[in-house]
């Protein structure tokens, strides 16, 4: 038999060693990333940003924040929260997992659990505690009630947890829904004012956000006055501070305490305005310096997931109609120029994809909507739900077969209709078809026509059946009339929540050269698309219940191939 050469066996060790590395690379899962591909996603979310206000201000920005992304980027005029019940938890669950509150189960904020009426946060959880911070009863500290995996679940799953997804928001349930279970999620800390995470994440935080925590940046705004950045002029078509329907205040907006130094009361103030949205970007900043984002030594991609929480605190109080909620804009478009720039600095911005969307958008005051001679008022629920029992208890001899409110579900007492030997469709149907007619309420669907599927085949309809839970839910969803919604007649300030355009058609913005047409894109699109766009740019696999679509024509042609 003939010995090999020094040639052949040279060529056998190389494609030995080839196979070898090949095999450790399947072994542990690691994708076949493009050189091309991402090494960094940022997903930011402003929470309560209508689309409309994105474009209202537009000859007012600056040249790196939203003029970038819209000029650099592509953007989406119709893009849409497509579920009816438009709020920040469900809002935040639809960006990564490309699914509705009827699969991901975050219906609302809060709802009542159906056999003891308890009222549950949507990211509570008492199996875990902030690090070393105060952590109340309902306090968001993990996303066990989110029951489906988001994209960060994925691209961690699929690179053998060797991706890093990083979460900061104002609110916990923001920076929660979009870390999923296997990200790690810092929040604001109203008492303190500091960013912590909870042990269901880890059990110490890292040095980096010691380091951030130890410099105490929250108090450096101390004693500042929140004052209009342009001339009165630039604000003449926004309703005037003090306008009826608003939260009293206005412009000068003081960040101040009766104490006299910063205390909870003052980093309270700090969720209205433009510092804690500067607070969330430094943090964020602080993350990808400390955890390398964009970096990774195993040469896949990272998310870092931003939810940026101010906008929907200004707009609750003043209405997005308000020069506060105009003024705040422009704040957050400088906010966004410098974080960009700074992105350019630490990763790359062609190394980096941009996402910003919003969870909801907002309707105006309804005292604004009248002078505008809209059909607009504020719905008191509790008295709603006293004359419905009245009606139901004449109807069937029952006291109180209407046990519970939470927005915009009825829970009926399905135990009492057994105890009386009642039907509970009929008794279902009763109380649909009063609230029907009850002044502000345009739709009320019952749980027998949800369970069904049995709506009518209209958008409404669609919108109302996604956003239901079998489980979570309640048993009568109302629909209230355009420009109505749920609130005290004595309640001031603005609020979201409806399936109409005002409260669901939100932006939705991508960005990174290597891979985005900039300009506007004009296709219908969801929130939910984002989840499959951007698994496929980043060669994982979607969430396993994503109903989204791939973006496709927002994309570089070729970049799918």
């Amino acid at each position: 038999m003939p010995t090999p050469s020094s040639g052949t066996v040279f060529r056998l060790r190389i494609l030995l060693s080839l196979c070898l590395l090949a095999g450790l690379a399947l072994f542990f899962q690691l994708p076949a990333i493009a050189a091309a591909g991402p090494r960094l996603v940022v997903v930011l979310v402003v929470d309560g940003l209508p689309q409309d206000q994105v474009l209202k201000y537009r000859d007012q920005y600056g040249q790196g924040g939203f003029r970038r992304l819209l000029e650099q980027g592509a953007w989406y005029g119709d893009a849409h929260q497509a579920h009816a019940v438009t709020v920040t938890a469900a809002g935040h669950s639809a960006v990564l997992t490309g699914t509705y509150p009827y699969q991901h189960g975050i219906i609302e904020n809060y709802w009542s659990d159906r056999a003891t009426l308890k009222s549950i946060y949507c990211t509570e959880d008492s199996a875990y505690t902030y690090i070393g911070e105060e952590t109340k009863p309902d306090s968001g500290t993990s996303p066990a009630n989110l029951r489906v995996n988001t994209l960060g679940d994925e691209l961690r799953k699929q690179t053998a947890n060797r991706a890093k997804v990083i979460t900061v928001s104002g609110k916990d349930r923001g920076a929660i829904l979009l870390a999923g279970k296997a990200g790690t999620a810092y929040m604001y800390m109203g008492k303190s004012g500091h960013f912590a995470s909870s042990t269901y994440y880890m059990k110490e935080h890292p040095e980096w956000q010691k380091r951030f925590t130890a410099a105490n940046p929250q108090d450096r705004f101390y004693g500042k006055e929140w004052r209009p950045l342009l001339e009165d002029v630039a604000y003449a078509g926004d309703a005037p501070d003090g306008s009826p329907g608003m939260n009293q205040g206005g412009f000068p907006f003081s960040y101040s305490s009766k104490s006299g130094k910063p205390d909870a009361e003052y980093y309270g103030k700090l969720y209205t305005g433009p510092y804690l949205d500067e607070l969330t970007l430094e943090f964020a900043r602080a993350a990808i310096d400390g955890e390398r984002l964009g970096h990774n030594p195993a040469g896949v991609a990272d998310i870092l997931g931003i939810s940026l929480s101010s906008h929907d605190y200004v707009n609750h109080a003043y209405g997005p109609e308000s020069r506060m909620s105009h003024d705040h804009m422009l704040r957050l478009d400088k906010l966004l120029a410098a974080f960009f720039s700074d992105l350019d600095q630490r990763v790359g911005l062609d190394n980096t994809l941009i996402v910003l969307t919003a969870d909801h958008g907002f309707a105006n005051t309804p005292e604004y909507s009248r002078s505008l001679h809209r059909d607009a008022e504020r719905l008191d629920p509790k008295k709603m739900m006293d004359i419905l029992n009245d009606y139901l208890n004449k109807q069937f001899g029952v006291a109180k077969l209407a046990v519970k409110w939470f927005h915009p579900n009825v829970m009926l007492d399905y135990a009492a209709m057994e105890r009386q030997g009642l039907n509970p469709e009929q008794v279902e149907k009763a109380a649909a078809q009063f609230l029907q007619v009850y002044p502000g309420i345009t739709n009320a669907f019952t749980r027998s026509q949800l369970k069904a599927k049995a709506l009518p085949k209209t958008r409404l309809g669609m919108l109302v059946q996604r956003g239901w839970n079998l489980e979570r839910s309640g048993d009568i969803v109302l629909v209230t009339k355009p420009y109505w919604y749920f609130s005290s007649e004595s309640a001031r300030g603005a609020t979201h929540g409806s399936p109409y355009a005002y409260d669901t058609n939100v932006p939705l913005m991508l960005m990174g050269g290597p891979w985005i047409k900039p300009g506007k894109i004009a296709p219908y699109a969801e929130v939910v698309d984002i989840a499959p766009t951007l698994a496929k740019l980043l060669h994982v696999a979607p969430p396993a219940t994503s109903e989204g679509r791939v973006l496709s024509e927002a994309l570089k042609a070729g970049v799918l191939q």
